[in-house]
């Protein structure tokens, strides 16, 4: 059963059917998560009416806290496997419910199955019903261990359909088929990014993510542990690149027929990234290895060529200015304030 945590006041405004927000009414599914709390608060920003939905299984009701106080926001504590409210008429809809770290997900994988599945077919129904764009938080998993250096859109990568990463990976494949078999059948607005490696402030210090871990254990002095050779390679998007990029993906005048890569091209080996985590951090801690995780993928490099031609959109952080200020937000989150090195952000 839904739960309303704050009902919209009478009279606040409702987009284009009048008020105050002129940009419309947007329906955020995990809005109290790591990204999901970072594009409530950029909607709102731009002018929006905003509805976080989430079950709160991963997501943190204090990402809502500053949210909380704006007359245009609304959270509805719900599980999107269940139908939604069938009174709930959005011009926008943002589908980013998920676990999206390995222990978060495997923890339990058939309901990580059914977020992707019958979560996305509810959200859906929900745009098909209203008449509202709809865009998919899909992810760079979907390649798998992918045997093609960068990774294009129109690659289509190289999964384990039965691992113990398959209900992430196979679940947002077909999150991606029923999005494209909406449009198609019914004409739905469907816009699709598939996001790789992101990382910035309300990130858990237990999501199990390489950034956080390292930055978590540094911070601690405890040792930072590399899962194989670490001459693995990651793409590190900052968070607030990739808001901007869900932004103008989901504003482009027309949809895409296919997904969008979104991520950082700039890529770094995970003993690269354990190396700058000790320095922005000034630990002592010590670099340990241990046994490559099944189906961690080897290589992961998006191809933005698309973004960067018909969105406008490239990264513009770097991964030195990103982690100084995600190193001071978990230094603040964990012990409170203490020195860390500084980077102004462009």
């Amino acid at each position: 059963m839904s739960k309303v945590i704050k009902v919209l006041k009478p009279g606040v405004g409702t987009g284009r059917r009048g008020g105050s927000f002129n940009r419309g009414r947007a329906l955020v599914a995990g809005g109290a998560g790591f990204l999901g709390s970072h594009l409530c608060e950029r909607l709102l920003r731009d002018g929006y009416e905003v509805i976080a939905v989430d079950n709160f299984h991963t997501g943190k009701r204090y990402n809502l806290n500053v949210l909380q106080r704006d007359p245009g926001f609304l959270c509805i504590e719900h599980d999107i496997i269940d139908p939604l409210p069938r009174d709930l008429p959005v011009d926008e809809i943002y589908n980013l419910a998920c676990p999206a770290s390995p222990p978060h997900y495997q923890a339990d994988p058939i309901h990580t199955f059914k977020t992707s599945v019958l979560g996305s077919l509810n959200l859906l129904e929900l745009a098909r019903r209203h008449n509202a764009k709809i865009f998919q938080a899909s992810t760079s998993e979907v390649y798998g261990d992918p045997l093609v250096h960068p990774q294009p859109e129109g690659y289509f990568g190289n999964v384990n359909t039965h691992g113990p990463r398959s209900c992430y990976d196979e679940g947002k494949r077909s999150a991606e088929t029923l999005f494209f078999d909406y449009s198609r059948t019914y004409g739905i607005d469907v816009r699709v990014a598939r996001i790789f490696n992101t990382y910035g402030r309300r990130m858990q210090p237990d999501d199990g993510r390489v950034v956080s871990n390292f930055i978590v254990q540094a911070l601690r002095g405890e040792d930072l542990t590399v899962y194989g050779s670490g001459l693995q390679t990651r793409s590190f998007c900052y968070a607030d690149d990739l808001i901007e990029g869900f932004i103008r993906l989901m504003n482009a005048p027309n949809a895409p027929a296919h997904p969008v890569n979104l991520g950082n091209p700039v890529e770094f080996t995970v003993m690269e990234l354990a190396r700058l985590v000790i320095d922005y951090t000034n630990s002592r801690s010590r670099i340990v290895h241990r046994p490559l995780p099944v189906d961690d993928p080897r290589q992961r490099k998006p191809d933005i060529s698309f973004a960067r031609q018909n969105l406008g959109w490239e990264p513009k952080i770097s991964l030195s200015q990103g982690l100084a200020h995600t190193v001071e937000y978990f230094d603040a989150l964990l012990y409170g304030s203490r020195p860390v090195k500084e980077a102004a952000m462009s």
